[in-house]
């Protein structure tokens, strides 16, 4: 392999021989990819034989790891037969096995180091997204962000957002005054949707200490690109989730990366498995802010693969933006199928050895049409090519191996124990009570009224001052009795409806 590129596999000549290296040149590396074909065809191979490129060139990876598969990276393969054939065939000489340097993550702790951001780093669109709201309830959001803003309350987890609405609630008259209509339906539905948002782990995701963009961008002792793979099979159940996390890291490396224009090689690498949710009903707002980092982040040195099935899973404006195609083999049964087939073989550049669109659906487990960006950003010629084999395992990792990379991993005990510094939530209940204060006092000097015993209230006096009356009826007891069930009973869902239910995981 070159220094300057990637070997992906060699091309298939005419005669069925497989002559000549496909590379994927570095420096164009931060032009972005795209990775499709139907379940089966080898897209985790071919990501994982990406990754393992870039990583041994010193290349900071981050991908996701939908069924677990990709996990293998972080071990050393095994010489198995099919492997060896593979590697005669694309004449890859010497074929070596080694491991990949790699960080697992997990949003939710259990299979890597978890992951978190804050409230406002994700910010109210992003969040609006994520909770399915409305025009008008994404405008209360956005107001609600704007309180913080000015009244130096800081929102770091979800508690925080939630005290934060309570209070709007109360001041709605004032706040819609200033800003606009702020009803209280409004508020409730979004507090509802944070509600549902909790169930599916949301506490778990936003809090502190949040992830760092420099510890996704490391190399280790020997120069290599530290892979970081995060654990997305439970993270799949809530595809909104998923996109919405991996949309706001995008954002993040957008924003906070410096210019570097065109390096000789990317600076992070960044795919994006099953694409077409973060597409999927996504508002123009949303669609906008994708294009843009998509069009920008190229300019940061961070290069972006989205894997997907079907190219119509990602629309045309960030299509036109993906200089480097992987498509595996595709189905042609249905209409649909036909013309994804079609929008797939449109954007190769054709090869007259074959006919692009009669090639995809032909293609065998572990080819590929291969086109990556050529001398001064051209496209390749289409390759029909044999992909490499992956010198790292196929297949996961088990369980005592995951804990043993994670326990030795350059970022154990940063991110493992949640943090709860003072902010929003603790700085709305001080206000409560400050303002409570004055009240109390001035009830106690007024001589306010208090519940008689039996609801209660302190024993009453006997006739002259003497001592409290006797014992209490049985009357007086069931009242009492029921008046605290219910006082109890007011106070609990009260709290609930502050806090929200903080005690789920």
């Amino acid at each position: 392999m070159a220094e300057n590129s990637i070997f992906l596999g060699a091309s298939r000549k005419p005669d069925d021989s497989y002559q000549g290296a496909v590379e994927l040149l570095l420096k164009y590396g931060n032009r972005h990819g795209l990775i499709t074909g139907a379940t089966g065809t080898g897209k985790t191979v071919s990501l994982q034989v990406l990754a393992e490129g870039f990583s041994a060139v010193g290349v900071p990876v981050f991908c996701a790891d939908i069924k677990g598969d990709l996990s293998g990276i972080a071990e050393k393969g095994e010489a198995k037969d099919f492997l060896l054939k593979r590697a005669g065939e694309v004449k890859l000489e010497p074929y070596e096995f080694s491991a990949s340097p790699v960080i697992f993550w997990d949003i939710f702790g259990e299979q890597g180091h978890p992951v978190r951001a804050t409230i406002s780093e994700m910010g109210p669109l992003l969040l609006s997204r994520l909770m399915n709201l409305t025009d008008a309830q994404e405008g209360v959001l956005n107001i609600a962000f704007k309180i913080a803003d000015e009244e130096g309350l800081l929102l770091l987890d979800m508690k925080d957002l939630q005290a934060l609405l309570v209070n709007i609630a109360e001041r709605s008259e004032e706040i819609s005054a200033r800003y606009g209509n702020v009803t209280k339906p409004s508020v409730g539905a979004i507090q509802r949707s944070l509600l549902v948002l909790e169930q599916q782990g949301g506490t778990k995701f936003f809090g502190e200490p949040a992830l760092k963009i420099s510890d996704i961008m490391r190399t280790d002792t020997n120069g290599r690109g530290v892979v970081s793979v995060l654990a997305a099979d439970k993270l799949m159940m809530n595809p909104r989730l998923y996109s919405t996390f991996l949309l706001w890291l995008l954002s993040e490396l957008f924003e906070e990366l410096p210019e570097v224009g065109d390096p000789e090689k990317p600076r992070l690498v960044f795919f994006f498995d099953e694409a077409h949710l973060l597409f999927n009903e996504a508002p123009k707002a949303l669609l906008d802010r994708v294009e843009q980092v998509v069009r920008l982040i190229r300019s940061k040195g961070v290069g972006v693969f989205f894997i997907s099935q079907n190219p119509l899973d990602v629309p045309e404006t960030v299509l036109a933006q993906l200089g480097n195609r992987i498509q595996h083999a595709l189905r042609a049964y249905t209409p649909r199928e036909q013309n994804a087939v079609k929008t797939a073989a449109d954007t190769f550049r054709p090869n007259p050895d074959f006919n692009t669109f009669e090639a995809i659906t032909n293609l065998s487990t572990g080819e590929a049409l291969v086109s990556a960006l050529a001398e001064k950003g051209v496209p390749s010629i289409v390759q029909r090519t044999l992909m490499r084999p992956p010198a790292g395992r196929i297949g996961p990792v088990t369980p005592d191996e995951r804990r043993t990379l994670i326990n030795s991993s350059p970022v154990v005990g940063i991110y493992d124990e949640m943090v709860d510094r003072e902010s929003a939530y603790e700085l709305l209940q001080k206000k409560a009570v400050e303002a409570k204060e004055p009240e109390e006092a001035s009830a106690d000097s007024t001589g306010g009224w208090k519940l008689p015993d039996f609801l209660g209230g302190e024993p009453q006096r006997g006739p002259r001052g003497g001592q409290p009356r006797g014992r209490q009826t049985v009357a007086e007891a069931a009242m009492k009795s029921v008046v605290r069930s219910v006082g109890s009973s007011l106070g609990r869902a009260l709290v609930r409806g502050i806090l929200g239910s903080l005690s789920r995981r």
